[in-house]
């Protein structure tokens, strides 16, 4: 990672733009199976022409991250470039745009989205390189690149197929997060038919991993959404607190843990963490989840109009998912809107790969909705909704 060139008229924002490229060395060496050159090998090419091609050979490093920083007055736009070292090909190129009220609350929060997309352009590189005789690496990098595209059936077999592939070649089990969490996804959106099997799996990897290195946050993320996905959210708290100690920049792990902490009976919690996840990471794969728990928590709490912008939010970022429909049909029941929550009720139907939505008990069979007054909140708005809907009692 290059040094961030200063743009501003003022030599003495020097000290912002080599704030942000302090805090991204700091957050991009947190990237799995990443190797970051060091700040003060990075600042020896402050100021000199640049060579990406040159400096690949020169630190034996596969991608060069350069940037700009211009400060007018409160407002900062922060540019970043991702480019091959070996071809000077550009691959990723964003813009953030702040308000300078709180100096270092901005930089923390371009720093951390930064990280967070180059995490998902990182990924998508490695596993679009030509392999013609994959490795294990490979075959990792691909299964997280299937992982990151919306969840359907197909996305999360495949995610689980290519990060099963290498699992006897690899020794850290922390390397196999995206097997871990297809295993666990597919189980959850139940479009498992070896449900069962898949749960062992996925616990017996989380715990391999944690006996392999107990302070990973990875094996600590890996075991708090297992966890959560398993009916068990107070348990994956502090899975999840373990986590954003470790990078405060997990947007994934920061939106887990306001969901648990809601189950729990934090209820204000859930919305803020979700809007602080997708801040993030904007233009994560899983914004989807993001969007359909701001639009429950809206709903639970007789936000209904709120809740009405929220959903379509995730239907826009993943179609394939059932229960965002069956979100729709009660908030449009719940509004009086009779024609659209039984059509919103039949496309949860058709998308679910079960019976689930054939009735209010079977909906509420096996399934953990949280402490009492949580509860409470589904049965007076949710599962009133549905009723309304047209979803019958048993």
């Amino acid at each position: 990672m290059l040094p961030f060139t200063n743009l501003s008229n003022d030599p003495e924002q020097r000290y912002f733009a080599d704030g942000i490229t302090e805090d991204l060395t700091t957050d991009l060496s947190r990237i799995s199976d990443s190797f970051v050159i060091s700040r003060n090998t990075a600042f020896t090419y402050r100021n000199k022409p640049v060579d990406t091609k040159q400096i690949g050979r020169d630190l034996c490093v596969r991608y060069v991250l350069e940037g700009s920083v211009r400060r007018s007055g409160n407002q900062v736009r922060v540019n970043a470039q991702l480019i091959d070292a070996a071809t000077a090909a550009h691959l990723w190129a964003e813009r953030f745009d702040g308000d300078i009220g709180d100096l270092f609350a901005l930089q923390d929060e371009i720093t951390g989205r930064i990280a967070n997309a180059l995490n998902l352009a990182l990924i998508g590189a490695e596993a679009a390189r030509p392999a013609e005789h994959p490795d294990a690496l490979d075959c990792i990098f691909r299964g997280r690149a299937a992982f990151n595209r919306p969840t359907t059936r197909d996305s999360l077999a495949k995610a689980i197929g290519l990060s099963s592939a290498p699992w006897r070649m690899i020794r850290i089990p922390s390397r196999r997060r995206a097997g871990w969490r297809a295993l666990v996804g597919r189980v959850s959106n139940h479009w498992s038919s070896t449900e069962f099997a898949d749960i062992a799996r996925a616990e017996g990897l989380t715990a391999e991993a944690l006996a392999v290195s107990p302070s990973n946050p990875l094996a600590h993320y890996a075991k708090g959404f297992f966890l959560a996905t398993h009916n068990r959210r107070a348990e994956a708290i502090p899975e999840f607190e373990a986590v954003v100690a470790c990078d405060r920049n997990w947007a994934a792990a920061i939106a887990q843990l306001g969901r648990c902490r809601f189950s729990a009976g934090s209820i204000e919690e859930m919305i803020p963490a979700q809007e602080q996840a997708i801040r993030l990471s904007p233009r994560d794969p899983l914004i989807y989840g993001w969007c359909l728990w701001i639009g429950q928590a809206h709903l639970l709490q007789s936000r209904t109009e709120e809740a009405i912008v929220w959903l379509p939010k995730t239907r826009s970022a993943n179609p394939a998912a059932p229960s965002v429909h069956a979100w729709l049909a009660s908030a449009h029941a719940l509004k009086g809107e009779s024609e659209r929550a039984p059509a919103e009720l039949a496309e949860a139907r058709r998308l679910s790969a079960d019976d689930r939505f054939s009735s209010i008990a079977r909906l509420q069979a096996g399934r953990y909705y949280g402490v009492p007054k949580v509860c409470a909140l589904y049965e007076t708005t949710y599962f009133a909704g549905l009723r309304k809907a047209g979803l019958p009692e048993e």
